[in-house]
């Protein structure tokens, strides 16, 4: 069974299907790429939550900045945002985003909480 919640015409905000957690991108609000960075990963936290799931179960990250140069502020930040011993697979890469304004998107898979 595939539940999605948030669904639009576009996308779901939140796909679950056997025991895994399909978050689709997030983004921040702010002016750096620490806020949005910030911004983000607490979105990342209220969607994994309400699916059943956490960040100590984030089997994948997926996160596109629009500046290299950025690469060590964002990391600051994800690097405090992980919890210890539960790294999950990541990749790192610039891209072009949506909107001029955004400086970083994450997408995340994760695994169901064990009930």
């Amino acid at each position: 069974m595939i539940e999605r919640l948030h669904t639009g015409a576009r996308m779901s905000k939140i796909v679950k299907h056997n025991g895994t957690v399909y978050l689709c991108g997030q983004v921040g609000a702010g002016e750096t790429v620490a806020e949005q960075t910030a911004d983000c990963l607490a979105r990342v936290d209220q969607l994994l939550a309400e699916a059943g799931s956490s960040r100590e179960h984030i089997l994948q990250a997926i996160v596109w900045l629009s500046d290299m140069a950025d690469f060590a502020e964002m990391n600051a930040v994800w690097d405090a945002w992980v919890p210890e011993g539960h790294a999950p697979a990541r990749a790192c890469g610039e891209a072009k985003l949506a909107r001029d304004v955004l400086k970083v998107e994450v997408i995340v898979t994760a695994a169901l909480a064990e009930g």
